[in-house]
């Protein structure tokens, strides 16, 4: 069996263009399936996945780990977020040819069950508002913690704090303790929440932050800082009890060490889209269990990605909960067929052949590039502020 063509299918999600992956082969109708979404750099990613078809184009699909060593070492450039991205939807890709070729599905290509069914946590956005108590959306976010609650879930996560300065004021403080409150109250004593602070915070903000949440009873709290700041995230490690969890924007199980080497986080959250895709995040999965971490994998990302997640989670021991995004785009349920449906905030084992997903190319192509819509903010006096 031989590679003979990859190629790729941008469709837009509106705050990001889903890039599908397609790997063909020399064996009639053995076709695997990928996703490397990543967020404002779209055709960047679409340039390098066709730079690195060429080193292993005639290859065969199935020498995964031989495929991977090609394309992370001979570019002379090693890693970064683009390229990284790039080979982890080519990863994904040739993991559903193997599973496809042996007609089994991908959790069972990937060492079996280690669960009967997957925890799902829903995403309820946020964070949007400026450090000013705000009663509307304090309202709208209890009604949809309380909308999740109904639909089954158990776990959700939302976006407390909005811009905030590396030092800010009572004001923001209480507009967070206000919103996680409102969350609370629709989510109920039984529902866990997260609370995500998408690295727009100072180790000393963060700080207080948590101190202002804590009586909420977060369950975990996510990207503190920036994450190359591994002393700031491991500074707030240590002044809260609440669990610390960051590692969306990390590519490679070399950054993660050096968080778990710290002590700074509890949960690590790889993304199979942008962190060298199944191979490597397996490889992370291995590294954080050594010390004792779980993995709540990262994935605002499309359909594909979350079905890839979904069989990852059943095969990885230190799994913990799944990130989903239910109502990004009203054409994704259009775009794709497949999946595994959640009920009770839980799916099942898929029992199709490989990720067990199909894109309606006719039906993606409606749906064509757009530039993603821009999220630039900036502080009251002009200054460039973190989002």
């Amino acid at each position: 069996m031989k590679i003979t063509k990859i190629r790729t299918q941008v469709v837009n999600a509106r705050l990001r263009n889903w890039i599908f992956v397609r790997i063909e082969t020399d064996q009639p109708g053995l076709t695997g399936l990928g996703e490397a979404t990543l967020e404002f750099q779209t055709r960047a990613v679409v340039g390098a996945i066709e730079d690195l078809a060429s080193l292993i184009i005639g290859e065969d699909p199935r020498n995964i780990e031989h495929i991977w060593q090609v394309l992370f070492r001979h570019p002379f450039f090693k890693g970064g977020i683009v390229t990284m991205s790039a080979l982890s939807g080519i990863d994904q890709a040739l993991h559903d040819i193997k599973a496809r070729s042996l007609n089994i599905p991908l959790w069972q290509l990937l060492g079996g069950l280690t669960r009967k069914k997957l925890r799902m946590y829903d995403h309820l956005g946020g964070g949007d508002s400026l450090a000013v108590y705000d009663s509307a959306r304090s309202e709208s976010f209890a009604e949809k913690a309380a909308r999740s609650r109904e639909d089954g879930f158990t776990a959700v996560k939302i976006l407390a704090v909005g811009r905030t300065k590396p030092l800010d004021s009572h004001a923001a403080l209480k507009s967070a303790e206000a919103l996680m409150a409102a969350a609370r109250e629709g989510a109920g004593d039984a529902m866990d929440i997260m609370v995500d602070l998408h690295g727009r915070t100072s180790a000393a903000m963060a700080i207080q932050y948590a101190e202002v949440l804590k009586p909420y009873r977060p369950w975990f709290l996510e990207e503190p800082c920036q994450p190359e700041d591994v002393g700031g995230i491991a500074r707030v490690a240590q002044a809260t009890t609440i669990p610390i969890a960051s590692g969306e924007r990390l590519c490679h199980r070399h950054e993660f060490l050096q968080l778990l080497q710290a002590g700074a986080i509890s949960v690590a959250q790889p993304d199979v889209c942008h962190a060298g895709g199944l191979t490597e995040v397996r490889r992370i999965a291995a590294l954080c269990d050594t010390f004792g971490v779980s993995m709540a994998p990262h994935n605002p990302l499309g359909p594909v990605a979350t079905m890839v997640n979904i069989h990852l989670g059943f095969a990885t021991p230190n799994f913990l909960v799944q990130e989903v995004m239910r109502s990004d785009v009203p054409w994704r349920d259009e775009v794709v067929s497949g999946g595994a449906p959640i009920e009770g905030g839980h799916v099942l084992p898929p029992q199709g052949p490989g990720i067990g997903i199909e894109i309606d190319e006719a039906a993606a192509e409606r749906h064509p590039w757009q530039d993603a819509l821009p999220i630039q903010w900036y502080h009251d006096d002009g200054s460039v502020a973190d989002w």
